[in-house]
């Protein structure tokens, strides 16, 4: 006999390489990657116009004390929802900026005190950074209010990041978009989605870093 059966089994067995492994490995993070997108696409899509019990509208550039077009926009579909009597509370978001005279959330306050909301039914985060920061102290507001529930506002592709920061915080989420902020063209709208989909998994992994 020319061999032992033994070495013909171990010349047939296929090898696991290297290269495969890393092949599978990446295949597994870009369909995750895509899958993440497709979700932030839905959250995008939704209005999810139910009672909470507050509104939190997450801020955006404000100039000299005055908001943004965008943040106006986020500020007026607010109003929109409590003026429907969605929620007797507002929570406005943001830290300053360059200019230390005024906060995101600050100028956001007195926009809708502007616009007729009574100071009582308004607070003012006003030291968040960032997405993640101002989502940790909007859990913090509303368990030191005994609050339980928030109706999100921001923009389509942002509310799905927001919404699993604040259930992080231990937060029931809603969301509602403002209006006309998906964007077109089609690549546009990709290169934020996939912005704020690789702005997720990096908060992901730093939870868990």
């Amino acid at each position: 006999m020319n061999g032992s059966p033994q070495g013909t089994k171990s010349s047939t067995k296929r090898r696991v390489r290297p290269w495969h492994v890393c092949v599978w490995l990446v295949a597994l993070v870009l369909f995750y990657f895509l899958f993440i997108c497709s979700r932030i696409i839905d959250a995008g899509s939704r209005q999810q116009l139910q009672p909470a019990d507050a509104i939190v509208v997450f801020g955006a550039a404000e100039y000299s004390g005055h908001p943004s077009p965008v943040y106006r926009a986020r500020l007026d579909h607010a109003f929109d929802l409590y003026e429907k009597g969605l929620s007797p509370l507002i929570i406005t978001t943001g830290g300053a900026a360059e200019d230390p005279s005024f906060s995101e959330g600050g100028v956001g306050r007195d926009y809708l005190m502007h616009r007729g909301v009574p100071e009582s039914s308004l607070i003012a985060e006003t030291l968040g950074s960032d997405t993640a920061k101002s989502a940790q102290r909007v859990g913090v507001i509303l368990r030191t209010n005994h609050l339980h529930t928030c109706l999100v506002v921001s923009d389509a592709y942002h509310v799905f990041r927001i919404r699993k920061m604040l259930q992080h915080e231990g937060v029931d989420v809603l969301v509602a978009p403002r209006p006309d902020s998906r964007i077109h063209p089609f690549w546009q709208r990709m290169r934020v989605v996939f912005r704020e989909a690789a702005s997720y998994l990096l908060w992901q992994v730093g939870l868990h870093g």
